[in-house]
């Protein structure tokens, strides 16, 4: 195994020369389940913080090369071990990185991956499976204990809410303090500040201590410093799933744009839409290690599955409605999901201007008092939930109290969308409480003709949810023939 660390801000020491085998571009790897599926690795070298000493290896922009890190459970522990290691360094002594000491884990383990320019690389997995230590890792902000690291080109990150942000100074002193940890001048900051506070749109914030921002406003000046640093590679965390759906769009439009100038994009999220939004190639960590690369379709369809067994859900077959993404405490489950025409003919293409239905079937359990039923509609190519409808028995014809089996139709009559793929968030619970929740990843119908919306991808051309005209039906009853409009 090639290892390396990162010892300076100028590259990477080689600690030995044994080498190692990353398959080309375009060739194929197993995944630990025995599944091909495309190598993510066809990308080159360099290190986060600052550029390599190296010359530029073709288009690369990132190489991992078998990384590892360690991390200890309790904090005296650690403590304690790091005082030890770096006595030992004093003393020139070597402090075993590849050894696990007592309360130690490996946060990542033997991870490899390449990135080319002007791709986009999404990373998922569950909750502590190494994603952020890895984007923190690009950043600088960790040294791997093993392994080697390459980056070419300036980074930018948005790794966490809050990230290089002084709590007491104001939005604005804090606009040079991150740039200037961008590695953004003075000047070039000065130069830039008013379209940063442009994007932003913080308002008069931008004089308020950042401690009283909230969280969507940490990320709304974040993401605006990182973007304007004009960074070659973006580092992108979770943190956009806290603003809210017009910075969202606003975020995602910039990122396409980066893209098509050919600049690499790390991005690492929860919501599968979005990921196959911005990703053609993906990762999947589990519990540190790569449990699959490769196209980002056949990845989210691998992740998505194997998260459903895991809670105990059916996944669906090839041609089935079957919700696949699920989350929620289970009073009431979505059983099917039908796309129709104004005729309950089932399609897959709507014409602009036409008519819509999605029919939610569900089961619920035990009786359950004025549950709201939410109907999203996702645009699969910004991966952001275009209009929202939420409908419960004070505002529809849903009854106080359900109880078995029925289901809910709602109608867009007409389809007011431009023409492109969409996908369908459907939960139902109350506001604080789910019972269910698809998130469905993939394409459930495809708008085709001339829109009605403009250029932007909404109708009246805004950045947030759009108002839709629709009308909520409820069936119940034997063969759901007794219909409520």
């Amino acid at each position: 195994m090639s290892e390396s660390v990162n010892e300076k801000m100028g590259g990477t020491h080689p600690l030995n020369n044994s080498s190692t085998h990353l398959p080309e571009r375009g060739e194929t790897m197993k995944t630990k389940e025995g599944l091909d599926t495309p190598s993510l690795n066809n990308s080159s070298p360099r290190l986060p913080i600052t550029p390599s000493t190296h010359p530029p290896s073709s288009d690369i922009a990132i190489r991992v090369d078998h990384v590892s890190k360690k991390f200890c459970r309790y904090l005296r522990k650690s403590m304690l071990y790091g005082m030890h290691d770096i006595g030992k360094n004093l003393l020139g002594m070597s402090t075993k990185p590849d050894t696990l000491r007592k309360h130690e884990f490996w946060a990542v383990d033997d991870v490899s991956f390449e990135l080319h320019r002007g791709e986009t690389l999404g990373i998922i997995g569950p909750n502590g499976s190494g994603k952020s230590t890895i984007l923190k890792m690009l950043n600088g902000i960790f040294m791997p204990d093993k392994g080697k690291i390459e980056i070419n080109g300036r980074v930018g990150a948005l790794i966490e809410v809050g990230a290089g942000f002084h709590p007491l100074l104001t939005g604005r002193e804090n606009i040079y303090v991150n740039g200037a940890i961008l590695g953004m001048s003075k000047k070039e900051i000065d130069e830039k500040f008013d379209d940063i506070v442009e994007f932003a749109d913080i308002g008069d914030f931008i004089d308020t201590p950042v401690k009283h921002y909230s969280s969507g406003m940490y990320v709304r000046l974040g993401f605006a410093v990182a973007v304007h640093a004009e960074p070659d590679i973006l580092l992108v965390d979770e943190v956009l799933a806290v603003g809210d759906m017009a910075f969202q769009t606003k975020c995602f439009k910039k990122m396409h744009e980066f893209l098509r100038e050919g600049k690499t994009i790390v991005f690492i999220s929860h919501s599968m839409p979005a990921v196959q939004g911005m990703c053609k190639r993906t990762l999947w960590l589990n519990r540190g290690k790569i449990r699959a690369e490769g196209e980002t379709r056949e990845v989210v369809a691998l992740y998505s599955d194997e998260m459903n067994k895991k809670a105990g859900v059916e996944t669906h077959t090839p041609g089935t409605s079957v919700p696949g993404s699920r989350e929620g405490s289970g009073e009431i489950r979505i059983v099917n999901v039908e796309v129709m025409d104004g005729n309950d003919t089932p399609i897959n293409v709507v014409r602009a201007g036409g008519v819509l239905k999605i029919r939610v079937t569900y089961q619920a359990f035990e009786p359950i008092r004025d549950p709201h039923f939410q109907f999203g509609i996702r645009d699969m190519a910004t991966g952001i939930i275009v209009t929202l409808v939420d409908v419960n028995s004070q505002n529809s014809l849903i009854p106080e109290v359900i109880q078995g089996t029925g289901a809910v139709d709602c109608i867009f009559d007409p389809i007011p969308f431009r023409p492109r793929r969409y996908g369908l968030y459907l939960r139902i619970g109350y506001p604080t409480q789910a019972f269910d929740i698809w998130d469905d990843g993939d394409c459930r119908f495809i708008v085709s003709g001339v829109g009605l919306s403009t250029d932007t991808g909404f109708l009246y051309g805004r950045g947030d949810l759009v108002g839709v005209p629709f009308r909520i039906e409820h069936r119940f009853g034997e063969g759901f023939n007794n219909v409520a409009k």
